[in-house]
């Protein structure tokens, strides 16, 4: 039987809970925090990411961190 991991349609693959956001208001905030406290923010990052716009880096203390780059159109 295979094992299922839930996949993040902000995060993919790296548990919510694990990715902390690097920017704006919600700073220091855990993705999975603002999924549960914050949904219209969780959105605006989902588009984030289906527009390519997200970025996850690890950081030297082995932390997620989440960007969102922003394009002048």
């Amino acid at each position: 039987m295979a094992s299922y991991q839930e996949i993040s349609p902000v995060t993919g693959i790296i548990d919510e809970c694990q990715v902390v956001i690097d920017f704006g208001e919600h700073e220091g905030k855990s993705v999975l925090e603002v999924a549960d406290e914050i949904p219209d923010f969780y959105d605006f990052l989902i588009e984030s990411r289906e527009k390519g716009s997200c970025t996850i880096r690890r950081s030297k203390d082995k932390c997620f961190r989440l960007y969102v780059t922003s394009t002048l159109q």
